[in-house]
C-alpha cells in the first residue's frame, strides 16, 4: 500500500529492473559507438555553483535550474540542467592544454525545476558528445555521423535527421533583408511558430519566403538557395549540401532553416534527430561557441526517455537464471557465471526456485532444467 510519504515528485519516477536493464544497455551501446569514433567519456559533478553553469553557454536558463545555497561558500549552487555547458568549463579549464580538436563524451543526469508540457519529465538522462576547437564543416560532418552511429548501435531505426540555421535571422538581417534590431527577436519567434500573420505584424513580411524552404533536404535546399539572391547564405548553402551528402542512405534528411525550438546557444548549424517509434525528438546537437574561452565547437545530445520509445520500451529478460541451493559449491557457481550463467543463491531452506524466476537449478556441478 502506497502513502502520501512514498509519493514521488512531479516529473519523477523510479526505474524499476526492465527499463533500467534496457537504460543500461542502451547507454552501453551509445557510449561506445561514441568511444570508437574516439571520443574520451568525461564525469562532471551533479552539482555546480550558479554562475559557471550559467556563464559558459548563451541561452542557459537559471530560472529552469533546481538551485540552493552552499552551506561552505554561502553562493549559490544549481543541479546541472545541461550537461554540454559543463563539458564547455572541462575544455576551458582542466583540459584547456590538451590538443585540439578535442573529443569528448559524456552520460548523466540532469534535472530541471520545472518542466514543460511536452515532456513533463524533471529528471532526464542525457547522453552526448562534443567536438571542441572546430565548428567547420568536417566538424559538423563527423558529429552528425556519430550521432547517427550512436543511434543505430543502440538499435533505433529509421533514423530522420531535420536541419536547421539557427542565425539565420541575423544573417539575412545584417544583409540582404534589413531589419532593426529591436524587431529581431519577434521575427525569430514568429519564424519559429510558422505564423505567417504574426511575422507581417512583427515587421518581418520580407522574411515570408523562408516559411516554405521546408521540408526534404534536396528540394528545401534549392528553395532556400533560390530565395538568397544576395548570397548571404552561399556558404551555410553549400554546407549543409556537403553535411547531407556525408549521410547518405543512413538517415532521411530534411531542412527546415528557421527552427529555433531548442537551439538556443547553437550558431550557424543546427539539427534534430528522430527515430521510428519516438514520440518526440531523440537528441538535439549543432555548433556552438564556448563563453570565457571563445573556443569553438560542435556537438550534439540524446535523452534516453524517447530513445526507449523509439526501441519499443523496456525489453523483457530471457535470460536463463540458475538456482543455487543451499550449501552450493561456491567454485562451481563461479564458473558457470564466467561462462555466461547467471546465478540467484538461495538464502533460507524455503526459497522457492520458480518464484524467484529461475530456469534451471544447480544439482552438483550441473545445471539442471527446472
Amino acid at each position: 500500500m502506497t502513502s502520501q510519504d512514498d509519493l514521488l515528485p512531479v516529473g519523477l519516477e523510479d526505474a524499476l529492473p526492465a527499463r533500467a536493464r534496457t537504460i543500461t544497455s542502451a547507454m552501453r551501446a551509445v557510449l561506445d559507438a561514441m568511444d570508437a569514433h574516439g571520443y574520451d567519456r568525461v564525469r562532471p559533478p551533479l552539482v555546480e555553483f550558479e554562475h559557471s553553469l550559467a556563464g559558459r553557454m548563451d541561452g542557459v536558463a537559471t530560472r529552469r535550474m533546481v538551485r540552493f545555497t552552499d552551506p561552505d561558500s554561502l553562493r549559490t549552487l544549481a543541479l546541472r540542467s545541461d550537461m554540454t555547458v559543463q563539458v564547455g568549463r572541462i575544455a576551458a579549464t582542466g583540459m584547456a592544454s590538451a590538443p585540439r580538436p578535442l573529443r569528448l563524451c559524456y552520460a548523466g543526469d540532469v534535472a530541471l525545476l520545472r518542466a514543460d508540457q511536452l515532456d513533463p519529465a524533471r529528471q532526464r538522462l542525457q547522453l552526448g558528445a562534443e567536438l571542441i576547437g572546430a565548428d567547420s564543416v568536417a566538424a559538423a560532418s563527423e558529429v552528425v555521423s556519430v550521432a547517427i552511429d550512436a543511434l543505430r548501435a543502440a538499435g533505433v531505426t529509421n533514423i530522420s535527421i531535420d536541419f536547421t540555421l539557427p542565425d539565420l535571422v541575423d544573417t539575412l538581417a545584417e544583409t540582404s533583408l534589413p531589419l532593426d534590431a529591436d524587431k529581431r527577436a519577434a521575427v525569430r519567434r514568429e519564424l519559429d511558430t510558422k505564423d505567417a500573420g504574426g511575422l507581417r505584424e512583427a515587421g518581418g513580411e520580407a522574411y515570408l519566403p523562408l516559411l516554405y524552404a521546408t521540408g526534404l533536404f534536396d528540394d528545401a535546399i534549392d528553395k532556400l538557395s533560390a530565395l538568397d539572391a544576395g548570397g548571404a547564405l552561399a556558404s551555410r548553402i553549400e554546407g549543409l549540401r556537403a553535411i547531407a551528402t556525408t549521410i547518405g542512405d543512413r538517415a532521411r534528411v530534411t531542412l527546415d532553416p528557421t527552427e529555433r525550438h531548442g537551439f538556443e546557444y547553437q550558431s550557424w548549424f543546427g539539427f534534430t534527430l528522430y527515430g521510428e517509434g519516438a514520440r518526440g525528438a531523440l537528441g538535439r546537437g549543432g555548433t556552438y561557441t564556448i563563453k570565457g574561452s571563445n573556443e569553438s565547437a560542435t556537438g550534439f545530445s540524446l535523452y534516453m526517455d524517447p530513445l526507449l520509445d523509439a526501441l519499443g520500451g523496456p525489453e523483457a529478460d530471457t535470460r536463463d537464471r540458475l538456482f543455487l541451493p543451499l550449501g552450493h559449491d561456491r567454485d562451481v557457481a563461479a564458473r558457470l557465471r564466467a561462462v555466461g550463467w547467471r546465478t540467484v543463491a538461495a538464502v533460507s531452506d524455503g526459497d522457492d526456485a520458480a518464484a524467484l524466476g529461475c530456469s534451471h537449478r544447480l544439482d552438483g556441478a550441473e545445471p539442471r532444467p527446472l
